[in-house]
């Protein structure tokens, strides 16, 4: 008996598993010493971000004006920051790299920090004081935990741009002070030397430079010192590098001399070794503190290494003392344009000892890391991607896999190519922040499309061409389950079109006929409404350095469209091709595509059929991979699913209120995936044309759309410059469905058992814990029934008083608005008034108002930060002030929406009393002309009955008139 397979379960809940979002918006970049964290700023806002992990630790909490300057201690305990406002924040790094949900809180703001915005900072080695340099030229020095300011230096002729402390590590001095100074550099080309020292406090002089070096012809960017304190080397915009000698001393037979000149050398005065002409404006420059010999005479300099970045993008390191280049660090470009020259240029240059890397900071807000080990890119980190267009999952280390093997699923879909709103290709690593830029095109990047199981990769750009992109081979063959981004490179050019490339698509046969893995063919869409087919036969699949890519040969070209082609795509065997266009039509070809045994390659296309009945133009079209069926996006915000037998309409999927831009299948066919311009992401159910889940996590056009191999993923892209990666979490909703539900049952039957032996107090904390307010209502009604007649109780029965007496705080002010619930009402009205009558009477007012306290501080404690150190503690008494403000808004709410009701149970209640009367009275009248008294013969003989009669009514007006109607509600309200 044959068997059948399985189908394939209906996905119904994706998460969101990872995002990759702005990282640098522009401004100021700092790193830990460790190089783990990295802090930068996202908008008008602190973001520190975990390197390794590509994870997001925190945001810190700000005024809403933009941040100027930034720096972390040495011992990563502090962030200082500076904004427009002219205000100073401190604030406490987190210990771990736990994300967390809530801002962090400064621990010392100064609101006016300086007279003048700062643009650089900088903090001591011990971690201690904190130097800024203002705009109006005066540089301060803070005291970081007490907050104040301990030294204050004037007289710089301009904005302060460069700041560094000398603080030499010196064994021997331990025990004893030691010499602190504060290097800064100025517009006005001059470097001053100010002594930090307790000494110069006392006497006055700190104010006074201690030194005053000339050299520069313009602006200095960049200052540091050596860890002994001999060397200082300066860069500037007048394209050199300065190395000083700051702890000089002349010789002995020149000291006599330097005594008679009148004070204009002194002993030990700084002196200019070396000049070292860099031909570049020079933004950063930094001693490297690698295990030189610092100490004894200027031979030491010839040891001394230095890192400058600038106009050019790339980190040179220099010899000190011959002046010369000893490696570059990144590339430079060839034949780039002004524009593009200016976005690469290093902006800030940071080094990292504990790692020996140079992180380059570039004013395309991209960063990179340069390991001086290897000489090589480690890491880089793009800060924004802008408009995302589109989206391709790849797999560079994927190799020809043996027939009848299939592919390990380890080396699927290991990076992310992204088109945006760029002519560069960005490449992610799918498990970290680590990327890669592809410099090819001159223009705009499009599209993009994979192909080769993704070990290819195709794009389409307005400079008219198409690229074909490989790996190179030493990169494909490279450790697979490393977190970097292999290097990719340009192996064929397509050009041929007279408008910009706005569709491409791949052949998705991997293979050929032979053993031998190679590309087959590709076909472009573009502005100009043709459709070219292009023969990839003699594309490599690796990348050579330095060599050129080839030319690929057009195998046909057809006018295919009356407007403008926006998507593409190839069946799964490689048979059809299928066209969308802004003439609100979807075209199916059939491909014809044959290779000779020469090596020459034919291809043409025929048309089958035309997609007839959108409303606007089609943006997405898309072959089914197990089917014979084909979907398609349309402006007019549906999603149509044809036949490709007799190209009619099978199904219509509405829901997004825009624009749909991108679809795929799922699920051999079973679900369908789209995105639109409303921002959303969802997933249809094709049997039943039902959405089965709306995934939100974008604020504008969802341009990019790409499923993993095993779809189990889902990728989105989208105009506000996020991509998220959806996971499937279908099973485990399911598990935890069930394991609720498990547990509700245990519950319910532990309720039972608990009603069974008379256990209020634990049934009534069951039901409150379980949220069942029917079950209490039901409980509180069957009391009176169970109870005993000769017991006196509020509720119905003594225990349950007992229980409403010592009832918890949290669990009173829920069970107080179950009741108000139940008020609302007439049917449950009764046992809501009798439960309150009950619950004033046994409880005191103030005990009732710290029950809605308590009930504020427990619902607050799902949304409380998990803040650890002086953040979260600084925090708390706002915290609880906001708490018991929550709980007096709760209370008042509460008994806002009680009293109304209670008013009018009073009223109908009252109403019924009078109508009572009006029986009352019918039936007596009722019951005197039935026995006929009207017809006695005279008043006296009627006497006794009249009495007896008024007696009785007497009797029953006292009887309405004391009863205490519907279980006490008078009661409650009075009270």
């Amino acid at each position: 008996m044959a068997s059948t397979s399985a189908r394939p379960k209906l996905k119904t809940a994706f998460k969101k598993a990872r995002v990759i979002a702005p990282l640098c918006t522009g401004g100021p970049v700092a790193v830990t010493p460790d190089g783990t964290r990295l802090v930068t700023v996202v908008g008008e806002e602190a973001v520190l971000t975990d390197v390794r992990e590509g994870r997001e630790i925190c945001r810190f909490a700000g005024d809403p004006e933009s941040i100027t300057s930034l720096c972390i201690s040495p011992a990563s305990t502090h962030l200082c920051l500076f904004t427009s406002a002219l205000a100073l924040r401190i604030y406490e790094l987190p210990k771990d790299a736990t994300p967390l949900a809530k801002h962090v809180q400064p621990v010392r703001v100064v609101a006016r920090a300086h007279d003048a915005p700062v643009h650089v900072c900088r903090t001591d080695p011990t971690s201690t004081y904190l130097a800024s340099g203002a705009a109006d030229g005066v540089v301060k020095v803070w005291d970081i935990v007490r907050g104040f300011v301990t030294h204050v230096f004037k007289g710089h002729g301009g904005v302060v741009s460069a700041l560094v402390f000398n603080y030499p590590f010196d064994p021997a001095a331990v025990g004893r002070a030691q010499k602190m100074q504060l290097v800064t550099a100025s517009v006005d080309t001059k470097i001053r030397i100010f002594d930090l020292s307790a000494a110069a406090a006392r006497s006055g002089a700190a104010a006074r430079p201690e030194a005053v070096l000339e050299g520069h012809v313009s602006v200095p960017r960049g200052l540091d010192v050596s860890r002994d304190g001999k060397w200082l080397v300066s860069g500037g915009r007048d394209s050199v590098v300065l190395v000083w000698d700051i702890a000089a001393k002349p010789a002995e037979g020149a000291r006599a001399k330097s005594s008679k000149a009148k004070g204009k050398e002194k002993d030990g005065a700084p002196t200019l070794v070396k000049t070292i002409p860099v031909l570049e404006r020079v933004e950063a420059v930094g001693l490297l503190r690698q295990d030189e010999d610092l100490t004894g005479t200027t031979s030491g300099a010839s040891k001394l290494q230095i890192y400058t970045g600038g106009e050019k993008g790339v980190v040179k390191v220099w010899d000190a003392r011959k002046g010369e280049v000893l490696y570059t660090l990144g590339q430079e470009l060839d034949n780039v344009s002004e524009d593009q020259e200016e976005q690469r240029q290093i902006v800030d240059a940071l080094y990292v000892p504990s790692s020996a890397t140079v992180v380059s900071v570039h004013a395309d807000q991209n960063i990179l890391f340069h390991s001086l080990d290897t000489r090589s890119l480690t890491r880089q980190l793009i800060g924004f991607n802008d408009e995302i267009v589109d989206a391709a999952l790849l797999s560079p280390h994927l190799a020809a896999p043996q027939a009848g093997t299939p592919a390990s699923p380890n080396l699927v879909d290991t990076h992310l190519a992204l088109a945006t709103n760029s002519s560069l290709i960005r490449v992610y690593s799918t498990k970290s922040l680590d990327a890669r830029l592809l410099s090819g095109h001159s223009e705009i990047v499009l599209c993009l499309d994979k192909g080769a199981q993704g070990r290819a990769l195709a794009s389409g750009s307005k400079d008219r061409s198409a690229r074909i992109w490989a790996p190179t081979a030493a990169a494909r063959d490279s450790d697979a389950a490393s977190t970097s981004v292999p290097e990719w490179g340009c192996v064929a050019v397509c050009e041929g079109h007279a408008e910009s490339v706005g569709a491409v698509a791949m052949s998705r046969k991997a293979y050929s006929d032979t053993t031998e893995a190679g590309l087959r063919f590709m076909f472009t869409g573009s502005q100009d409404r043709t459709i070219k087919m292009w023969d990839l036969s003699a594309v490599p699949l690796a990348h050579t350095p330095g060599a050129q890519p080839a030319k690929c040969r057009s195998l046909a070209t057809h006018k295919a469209h009356d407007k403008d082609i926006n998507s593409l795509d190839v069946a799964p065997n490689d048979r059809l091709l299928v066209s969308g266009s802004q003439d609100r039509t979807a075209k199916v070809w059939e491909i014809e595509y044959v290779v000779y045994d020469s090596g020459t390659a034919k291809g043409e296309i025929r048309l089958l059929g035309t997609c007839k009945g959108h409303k606007r133009g089609v943006w997405a079209v898309r072959f089914g991979r197990a089917e014979r069926v084909l979907a398609t996006g349309s402006g007019d915000k549906t999603v149509r699913l044809w036949s490709l037998d007799d190209f009619t309409c099978l199904k219509t999927f509405e829901g997004h209120s825009n624009s749909v831009l991108r679809v795929d299948f799922l699920n051999a066919g079973m679900q369908m995936v789209s995105t639109a311009s409303d921002g959303l992401v969802k997933l249809w159910n094709v049997r039943d044309e039902s959405c089965a889940a709306t995934m939100d996590n974008h604020e504008d056009k969802v341009w990019a759309l790409a499923v993993s191999a095993d779809e189990r993923t889902v990728v989105s892209g989208a105009a506000d410059s996020v991509v998220t990666f959806w996971e499937d979490c279908t099973e485990e909703q399911e598990q935890e469905k069930e394991a609720k539900r498990a547990d509700m049952v245990l519950k319910e039957q532990d309720f039972l058992n608990y009603l069974s032996l008379h256990d209020y107090r634990n049934a009534i904390l069951l039901a409150l814990a379980m949220e069942q307010p029917g079950r209490l209502h039901t409980l509180f009604k069957n009391l009176p029934a169970a109870a005993d007649p000769a017991a006196q109780s509020l509720t119905g029965h003594p225990a349950v008083d007992a229980v409403l007496r010592t009832l918890a705080g949290a669990d009173l002010a829920k069970l107080l608005r179950y009741v108000r619930d139940w008020n609302a009402h007439a049917k449950t009205s009764a046992v809501a008034q009798r439960v309150l009558h009950a619950v004033v009477k046994l409880r005191r007012a103030d005990e009732i108002a710290a029950a809605f306290d308590a009930g504020a501080a427990l619902a607050s404690l799902a949304s409380v930060d998990s803040l650890a150190g002086p953040a979260g503690s600084a925090d708390a008494p706002e915290e609880g002030a906001r708490r018991e403000a929550r709980g007096a808004s709760a209370l008042r709410e509460l008994v806002d929406a009680l009293v109304p009701y209670t008013e009018r149970h009073l009223a109908r209640m009252e109403r019924l009393v009078q109508e009572s009367y009006v029986v009352d009275y019918l039936l007596g009248e009722m019951d005197d002309g039935l026995l006929g008294l009207d017809d006695a013969p005279d008043a006296d003989a009627r006497a006794p009955e009249q009495d007896a009669d008024e007696d009785l009514e007497a009797e029953e007006e006292e009887e309405w008139a004391g009863m205490d109607v519907d279980g006490g509600a008078g009661v409650a309200v009075s009270a």
